[in-house]
């Protein structure tokens, strides 16, 4: 049975931030909120953790997890990124972005894409993402709550409990934060590609959707 918690969108309890922290940190699965959508997470070296949310997701092991940073230092760490990359990201963030790049040694290979070793990587812009990253001290893993046969992600908490209180150890209800996912920009290319137009803008990169 899942911990739920309220909590609040702008000011997170410090206290429960702590709590889902130490969850996630024990091997839990949490759904939070983003600024794009809600979102499962897990700890970065949990591998039965993310095969817990592949199954809630139905997807195989081509599925594509995002890395979930505090700051373009993080993010740094996982991906090579030259200037010009440095600077598109820097343009759009923190927002409602997934950045796909070169991974670093520093990713677990089981994350990477396996023929370009990509990986998505994001800076939301979110207060509850900012504490629990605060508290973390690294990336969470993480992946859209959209659930197989669902044509968008869940939205209310109450219906998030309903479905999946047996499924994921805690569950951060802070409201409705909409069903729109990220845009998807992939920056190992000579410029920025739009793969998927999402709740960010492509305005940053000069590019059209």
């Amino acid at each position: 049975m899942a911990q739920y918690f309220s909590i609040h969108v702008n000011n997170p309890q410090p206290r429960l931030i702590r709590r889902a922290v130490e969850i996630v940190r024990g091997g839990g699965l949490m759904v939070y909120p983003t600024d794009s959508c809600y979102a499962l997470g897990c700890h970065i070296g949990d591998k039965t953790a993310m095969e817990r949310i592949r199954r809630i997701r139905g997807v195989d092991e081509h599925h594509h997890f995002t890395l979930v940073c505090r700051d373009l230092s993080e993010l740094g760490q996982y991906a090579v990124v030259d200037n010009a990359q440095y600077r598109s990201l820097k343009a759009a963030t923190p927002g409602s972005y997934t950045f796909i790049l070169k991974a670093t040694r520093e990713v677990p290979k089981r994350l990477l894409n396996p023929r370009r070793k990509t990986i998505g990587l994001r800076v939301p812009d979110h207060a509850v993402v900012r504490a629990l990253l605060e508290e973390m001290r690294e990336p969470i893993l993480s992946s859209t709550l959209i659930l197989p046969g669902d044509e968008t992600p869940l939205n209310d908490g109450e219906e998030i409990r309903a479905r999946l209180e047996h499924d994921v150890d805690l569950i951060l209800d802070g409201g409705p934060c909409g069903v729109e996912a990220t845009t998807v920009v992939d920056l190992t290319e000579q410029a920025p590609v739009i793969v998927r137009q999402g709740k960010g803008t492509a305005a940053p990169f000069g590019v059209n959707a």
